[in-house]
């Protein structure tokens, strides 16, 4: 079989039944799939079954179309070299929940504004390096002191380490890319147990932020050329690679992996990325791997 159906439940919530992995079987069976044997990853969260003779593509249409509005993903793709050699990631909304620049933008009392103008950054409406610019020039004078208490406030997405953890524990390389700043890029990190990362440097003097970014800016195109250094700096192709993000800055490199993911992602975002994962935590990458739930690494 050539391709593959993965199905996942989110932890709480909706369980995968057996009524609907048999009525997702069926769809697939009426668009002229031939199916392989069925196996649980999770029983009762996840399962996957190998497919041929329709594209995954329309795999996966079918499979959404029979799933409607129930809270359960479904990812169809080629069965092989799903297990992947490098993980990158994006850091606001995907590893680490909500924006660290519009909670930064909190203490400054610019938090609406600067959130807006993320908004329509992060679906692809607005230049990313110009919005960043305007946002961070709203920082003006804000004290240093306020990153800290802004990271102390900043909470890893159910699934993060688990997700690191596992795939470093088969051999995987693990890179954070964030077009946000490194002073938070280098602490969840090493929180989250990233072999490197990368990021935007914001200015400070004298204790305050002076509204500016360095340059260059690390935007879409960034990500995508940091992807495709790792991958050559560790040593893998880009189709080894899984990438996983949110927001229209993220989908160069969604599409440049071998495997590309948008998590809980932005409308634009989801239109174009090969998987999109809506409801699950971010363990939903290690089945979309393959992996088995018994094969998954906590983190220590």
């Amino acid at each position: 079989m050539e391709s593959v159906l993965v199905l996942i439940a989110p932890g709480e919530g909706e369980p995968l039944e057996e009524v609907i992995v048999a009525s997702v079987r069926d769809s697939l069976k009426r668009q002229g799939a031939g199916l392989g044997a069925m196996r649980w990853l999770a029983p009762g969260r996840a399962c996957e079954w190998p497919f041929s003779g329709i594209a995954p593509a329309a795999a996966a249409r079918a499979a959404g179309a029979t799933l409607d509005q129930r809270r359960i993903d479904a990812a169809a793709l080629s069965a092989e070299g799903r297990r992947k050699k490098l993980l990158v990631a994006d850091m606001d909304s995907t590893i680490v929940a909500g924006e660290t620049l519009d909670d930064l933008a909190a203490f400054a009392g610019v938090k609406d504004r600067v959130a807006a103008i993320t908004a329509r950054a992060m679906n692809g409406e607005i230049d990313y390096k110009s919005s960043l610019r305007e946002r961070v020039a709203l920082l003006k004078g804000l004290g240093a002191d306020c990153l800290e208490k802004t990271f102390a406030h900043t909470r890893l997405n159910p699934g993060a380490e688990t997700l690191v953890a596992t795939m470093r524990a088969h051999g995987a390389h693990t890179f954070l890319v964030s077009s946000g700043f490194r002073y938070f890029t280098s602490r969840i990190a090493a929180r989250a147990g990233f072999d490197a990362e990368t990021g935007n440097e914001i200015e400070i003097a004298g204790g305050r932020l002076t509204g500016r970014v360095a340059e260059p800016i690390l935007d879409k195109e960034a990500k995508r050329a940091a992807l495709l250094g790792a991958a050559a700096r560790f040593g893998v192709a880009p189709s080894e690679a899984i990438a996983v993000g949110d927001g229209a800055n993220d989908l160069p490199m969604i599409l440049e992996a071998g495997i590309g993911v948008a998590y809980r992602p932005k409308p634009s975002v989801a239109a174009a990325a090969p998987v999109a994962v809506r409801h699950a935590d971010l363990t939903a990458l290690l089945y979309v791997q393959g992996y088995a739930r018994d094969e998954f690494t906590e983190p220590s």
